[in-house]
């Protein structure tokens, strides 16, 4: 399994590469995008991750489906793991909420971060193919938290306020829900 890299290593703080096109699809991307997933899934909180977060420097994030299905009803796809590669936000809501927001890289604190309530993205799926993708709510927060990460940003940077909990303050939290 893949070590998450923590908050105070410098790569979370470099601009992530752009993958080239021809190399989508080889056994190197196939592999680091296998190790991200090792790293997500192994977390029981882990919806998202993008490659810094596991030491590549490349521009690919994943969204955990099945979390994501659980955590949002108004999410309609199915329970496959999303990859986005050379990701580009195209688009960003004028309208913008406060959203509690954690991150695999900086456990364990949360915070509350202003972000657009709707969000386009562009970007390329693991056979290559070029995608568009409107998404709003939790999604929305997702592609713009890990877009964030792509440029060295973390959530602590944007957030309004921080603060920590423990993983069985979590845990209590998530079985009164």
């Amino acid at each position: 399994m893949a070590h998450i890299v923590q908050r105070n290593e410098p790569i979370l703080r470099d601009k992530a590469k752009a993958v080239l096109v021809a190399d989508i699809g080889s056994k190197k991307i196939a592999d680091i995008i296998e190790q991200m997933k090792s790293a997500m899934h192994s977390q029981k909180d882990g919806v998202a991750i993008a490659a810094p977060q596991i030491g590549e420097l490349l521009q690919i994030f994943i969204i955990s489906g099945e979390l994501l299905k659980k955590a949002d009803k108004n999410y309609k796809g199915d329970e496959t793991d999303l990859i986005f590669i050379n990701p580009k936000i195209t688009r960003l809501s004028r309208d913008k909420a406060e959203m509690e927001e954690g991150c695999l890289s900086v456990r364990w604190l949360y915070g509350k971060v202003k972000r657009s309530t709707r969000a386009t993205l562009e970007a390329h799926n693991e056979k290559g193919e070029k995608i568009v993708r409107g998404a709003s709510g939790l999604l929305a927060q997702i592609f713009q938290h890990e877009c964030d990460h792509l440029s060295g940003i973390l959530f602590t940077d944007k957030a309004n306020e921080v603060w920590e909990m423990s993983e069985e303050e979590i845990n209590e939290l998530r079985g009164k829900n």
